[in-house]
């Protein structure tokens, strides 16, 4: 997928389809499988608005996959990921990261293990369950959402995570990521400028984005609103998946993505 921005233009990103197969990326360990079908994730919480347009293509043949179930969760303009408020990142959790300058240089933090398979999954801890759902593909394969912009927290930069469900099986694990020159415009509105003392890991910095080809899959967005971020965005990703595989366990730290199927 190629891509570029243009912040002076309604229209700040482009994306060229493509049938290669989207690599996969880690869980991370707040997923929650709700089986929640719906399209409005936002339950009030505030933030710059993001329609979210997922597009899913069989890897083989690059036809529409239809009747997928995407599965998508994201912390919200605080940090915060609903289920995980007492014990996962932003106010009043432990987070994960490492301060000023994000995850070391040489690899991920320790508890993530620079040969392992990503992070075990929290202890969710209540019963919250905002920016969290899931559609099913229509006939040319597309899924819509409305959420917000994601915020962020110490140790990973700024992405929305997905599975899809495809043939009664997960077919694919991954992580969508936004833009950094309007990642940074953004997090100086509100409500993200009051994270302004957390640090905000990039994607220069982040083991994710670095180790599991995160450049593959970036989202394209367009303004909502002409020369307005603050009026929000349509996002969109093509990704192609093999409906038939199973993902298998990817590696941070020396071990691209893997599949097996």
């Amino acid at each position: 997928m190629s891509c570029g921005a243009a912040l002076g233009t309604a229209r700040i990103m482009a994306a060229t389809p493509t049938c290669a197969l989207t690599p996969e990326q880690e869980q991370g360990p707040y997923y929650i499988d709700t089986g929640n079908l719906r399209v409005d994730l936002t339950e009030g919480k505030p933030g710059v608005p993001l329609k979210l347009r997922i597009a899913l293509v069989d890897a083989k043949d690059c036809a529409p996959l239809a009747n997928a179930a995407v599965d998508i969760w994201h912390c919200d303009a605080a940090g915060v990921y609903s289920g995980f408020a007492a014990g996962g990142p932003g106010p009043g959790g432990r987070g994960r990261g490492r301060g000023p300058g994000g995850p070391p240089p040489g690899g991920p933090p320790p508890e993530f293990g620079g040969q392992g398979f990503g992070p075990p999954p929290a202890r969710i801890s209540n019963e919250a369950r905002f920016l969290r759902g899931v559609q099913v593909t229509n006939a040319a394969g597309l899924v819509e959402f409305t959420t917000i912009y994601p915020g962020w927290y110490e140790g990973r930069t700024i992405h929305i995570h997905l599975k899809v469900h495809a043939g009664g099986h997960v077919s694919h694990t991954g992580q969508l990521f936004l833009p950094e020159e309007i990642t940074e415009d953004v997090a100086r509105l509100e409500p993200y400028a009051r994270r302004a003392g957390v640090y905000r890991t990039t994607q220069a910095e982040d083991m994710v984005f670095r180790g599991q080809h995160g450049a593959s899959s970036m989202l394209a967005l367009t303004r909502l609103q002409n020369g307005s971020n603050a009026g929000g965005f349509r996002a969109a990703a093509t990704l192609a998946v093999n409906p038939e595989a199973t993902p298998a366990p990817v590696g941070i730290g020396g071990r691209g993505p893997g599949r097996r199927g």
